[in-house]
């Protein structure tokens, strides 16, 4: 039979055996390979899981009992990426040869610690003369990225905000995770308030390419090949200089509602879809983060309609936001605010799911290369992740918006308030205009890619930072 210990060593401090016997901690399906578990740590440490076990585990299922739950025990190593040394033992050092490398990964695997199978064969034949085998805590660290328990990690969840820090200017993204911690303390809305005065001063300083991106969906063609230059004089001398900034003011007054929204719809998404678990798996997250994406798009849609006739508008045709409402209900009636709604909606999941897809792979392979002494990647590898991802993400929804652009214009511009199907503008484009015609506008959306990411970062941690909020 084999025995199983761990050791979390701490220096200058006295160690504390706690054992766990088969009636009081060994899950039933490793009695077969199993037979004795024990946990070697300070008694400072013991202190600290017994903290972090009150704040965690709720009060009905937490029992006074002093003793260790193995299961909760390695959550909490894991959490914490407390350094781990772990020791199977060999009562029998003949045994060794029996024991079937898949079953001892597995049997490690349903206790919460996870090694591949190369690292359990190399261990098995490095059993020494007095029948212990070891696998160092970097071996189990690295193996724990690999498979993508450090989803899991608070610190990884603290410092790896996307959606969150980075405003691009399409509120689109997955919403982020928050620690429990962080839920506890109220943090979580501080890092909200934080996102929205980024995302405002974003929009703000991209906002003459966003109303050139509009201007070239709409307008760009064959015929009328606007460029980035020749798309700015126009404006510029059709309005002035503050017309640069058209429609910026709905396109800010749309963050909190919408972020509000989304985050609350996402909250009980989570609980619908039956997951009491921290964080979700990245399928989980994908399907809750969309679904609450239509939920707050949905809501917010009308604004998003606005925001493209005031980007459009001459000078003096609206007063301001109200009176360009008045306008669209007075002669198109109601539905005119919902114009674009499902092309809206298709693009959320490749957009939501490309650039979570994109920004979870760059991460792990990030922690799997340098995350095993800190899970901070630093200010150049949080903006190179968002600025990829987000760039696929739009890259790969591009289409779509456009087409939501153009119907959400068509009254404005032919004066048909009837408009064209969403199929219809796809045919009629890709005739008139070829693939090509469905990314018109794509060059400005893309200039502004990079500031936007890197203004909305800096003063994400300025506001943060006025809020209080720390990072550990």
């Amino acid at each position: 039979m084999l025995g199983l210990c761990l050791y979390v060593p701490v220096s200058n401090a006295d160690q504390v055996e706690v054992e766990y016997f088969e009636s009081n901690g060994l899950p039933s399906e490793l009695k077969s390979l199993f037979n004795k578990l024990s946990v070697f740590l300070p008694s400072q440490e013991f202190s600290t899981y017994q903290k972090w076990r009150k704040k965690t585990i709720p009060a009905e299922e937490s029992s006074a009992d002093v003793q260790l739950d193995f299961e909760e025990f390695v959550h909490y190593l894991q959490d914490y990426e407390k350094d781990l040394t772990l020791v199977v033992k060999s009562f029998d050092k003949k045994y060794a040869g029996y024991v079937d490398p898949k079953e001892f990964v597995q049997s490690l695997r349903d206790l919460g610690v996870h090694v591949s199978l190369q690292q359990a064969a190399k261990a098995l034949k490095s059993m020494d003369k007095n029948g212990m085998i070891t696998i160092s805590s970097k071996d189990w660290r690295n193996c724990v990225v690999k498979v993508g328990k450090t989803e899991n990690l608070p610190e990884i969840i603290l410092y790896w905000k996307h959606s969150t820090i980075f405003d691009v200017g399409d509120n689109l993204l997955v919403p982020d995770e928050f620690t429990l911690e962080e839920k506890l303390t109220g943090v979580w809305w501080r890092h909200l308030v934080a996102g929205g005065g980024a995302g405002a001063v974003s929009r703000t300083c991209t906002a003459p390419l966003d109303r050139l991106k509009v201007m070239m969906q709409v307008y760009g063609s064959r015929t009328n090949n606007m460029c980035i230059m020749s798309g700015l004089t126009q404006m510029i001398r059709e309005g002035g200089s503050r017309s640069l900034w058209r429609g910026n003011g709905i396109n800010i007054l749309k963050i909190a509602p919408e972020t509000a929204l989304k985050f609350m719809a996402y909250e009980q998404i989570k609980r619908l879809i039956g997951s009491d678990k921290e964080t979700l798996s990245i399928l989980e997250r994908f399907v809750a983060g969309s679904m609450a994406g239509v939920i707050a798009q949905s809501t917010i849609y009308p604004m998003e309609v606005l925001k493209t006739r005031l980007a459009l508008r001459k000078t003096g045709q609206y007063s301001g936001i109200s009176d360009c409402a008045k306008q669209i209900l007075r002669r198109e009636g109601l539905t005119a605010f919902y114009k674009g709604y499902v092309p809206n909606m298709l693009g959320i999941i490749p957009y939501a799911g490309i650039d979570l897809a994109i920004y979870e792979t760059l991460k792990n392979n990030y922690l799997q290369q340098y995350g095993t002494s800190s899970s901070d990647p630093g200010v150049l590898v949080l903006l190179a992740c968002g600025t990829v991802s987000s760039t696929c993400g739009q890259l790969a929804s591009y289409p779509l918006a456009l087409v939501r652009t153009r119907m959400q214009a068509q009254a404005a511009c032919d004066g048909d308030s009837r408009g064209v199907s969403m199929s219809g503008l796809f045919r009629q484009i890709l005739q008139s205009e070829g693939p090509a015609g469905l990314y018109r506008g794509l060059a400005p959306n893309f200039l502004k890619v990079i500031p936007a990411v890197s203004i909305s970062y800096v003063v994400y941690e300025h506001i943060k930072t006025q809020l209080g909020v720390t990072s550990r």
